[in-house]
């Protein structure tokens, strides 16, 4: 019995390991004032001694681009993100870059989403042989399995 719930508990934690989604702790002035938004970052959301000021701090931090790294054959990138989710209730979403508006390129699953979150925070890594392009700039949306968006943001990879 004891190895079924270590077992359980080793895939439970790889399983939300792999997602790389995670709830992140903002209180719900922070959640409004980005509430549709994803705000990538180099690390995790700053914090300010009040709402105001937290909120000031993400917007000078917030990232339009993301510089890759050049691989042996492709380039990838690597960044965090802040989802401010306009609804709830999603245990999966896919993270999906639009080209010129409307072109999907590429598209990262993220599974193990607490339903009841309005916020998700995680890591993407993310290469040309997915589908995007050095140079390109994409409108990256988070879509329930309804197709459903529920956060977006521009960003360029440079």
């Amino acid at each position: 019995m004891n190895r079924l719930m270590s077992a359980t508990l080793l895939a439970a934690a790889a399983t939300a390991a792999l997602s790389g989604a995670a709830q992140a702790d903002v209180s719900k002035p922070v959640i409004a004032a980005f509430k549709g938004q994803i705000v990538v970052t180099k690390g995790d959301l700053p914090a300010g001694k009040s709402d105001k000021e937290t909120v000031g701090k993400i917007k000078s931090e917030r990232l339009k681009a993301v510089t890759g790294e050049k691989g042996e054959e492709v380039t990838h990138w690597e960044f965090h993100y802040t989802a401010f989710l306009t609804k709830v209730g999603a245990t999966n979403l896919k993270m999906e870059f639009f080209r010129d508006g409307s072109q999907l390129a590429a598209d990262k699953q993220l599974d193990g989403i607490d339903p009841k979150s309005a916020v998700l925070s995680g890591d993407i890594s993310i290469d040309e042989d997915e589908g995007l392009a050095k140079g390109k700039s994409y409108v990256v949306k988070l879509v329930t399995d309804k197709h459903v968006t529920v956060a977006t943001t521009p960003l360029t990879m440079n």
